[in-house]
């Protein structure tokens, strides 16, 4: 595939120390490849224990960039069986963490990820299951809207579904207009305590979905702030919505990519 190119071999797994995991445990490792621009994109790829192939999964990070609580997210989409591609849009193109603004060239790099998770030898030949996180979930119905074939589901952590670049009228009462092109079944999920602006939008993207009929479903958690599933002040009830939210996540993804129920593809 021309717009994939594998730049560096894979190094080291960040769990046992080495490049390959003892049996019974999952592998992480880290791979550079190249987006369509020839930019470099750092990709993270979590492989469950046992053999293959695995269902596929897409991890796209927020804003905040890619560290060691995205990296907990990700190995436990593998615990749970996914074999997980998680490309870092900010660090390859010294992207500084917080960026207020969007850089579409960061959807290339994102995409390339998608790429790379689909022609994984490991990865079942199927449309692959996509979680994002904030700004990640806006990365998602773009790359519906451009690759809707090659999505299975989207599961949304408190999505931003606007353009972050759209003038104040637009982030206040409109929606991304992707969101009234896609056929991607959504799962929504956001503390009620989060950002109004985000559940405003985010509510918005919800009833334009099930108004066109696209599969969609939103979980909203009581006394749940952003970030309620990592974050480092957690109250005991969003340690509660984090485990409910895993959960509701696998059983999303598992029912959309159409999984068996030991977690293998049809």
């Amino acid at each position: 595939m021309k717009r994939l190119v594998i730049a560096a071999v894979i190094l080291a797994s960040a769990h046992s120390g080495t490049g390959v995991a003892r049996a019974g445990e999952i592998s992480l490792t880290q791979a550079t490849i190249k987006a369509a621009d020839g930019s470099e994109v750092p990709v993270e790829i979590a492989t469950p224990a046992g053999t293959g192939p695995f269902p596929p999964v897409l991890f796209i990070h927020a804003k905040r960039g890619y560290e060691g609580d995205e990296r907990a997210h990700v190995r436990e989409l593998a615990e749970q069986g996914f074999l997980v591609v998680a490309p870092d849009w900010q660090s390859g193109r010294f992207i500084e963490r917080w960026p207020s603004a969007h850089n579409p060239d960061t959807e290339l790099d994102v995409e390339a990820g998608l790429d790379y998770l689909k022609a994984l030898p490991n990865a079942c030949k199927q449309p692959v299951g996509v979680v994002g996180l904030s700004r990640g979930p806006y990365y998602a119905i773009r790359l519906a809207a451009k690759r809707g074939a090659d999505l299975a589901t989207i599961v949304s952590y408190y999505g931003h579904m606007q353009n972050p670049n759209a003038p104040e009228p637009d982030q206040l009462f409109r929606i991304a207009p992707e969101i009234t092109q896609i056929t991607t079944p959504m799962l929504f999920l956001i503390g009620d305590a989060d950002y109004e602006l985000r559940r405003m939008n985010g509510g918005r993207a919800f009833y334009a979905l099930w108004e066109r009929g696209v599969p969609v479903e939103w979980q909203e958690y009581p006394m749940a702030r952003r970030a309620f599933d990592f974050r480092p002040d957690q109250t005991p009830e969003e340690k509660v919505a984090a485990r409910h939210a895993r959960e509701r996540a696998k059983n999303w993804l598992t029912k959309w990519m159409r999984l068996t129920p030991d977690m293998r593809c049809r």
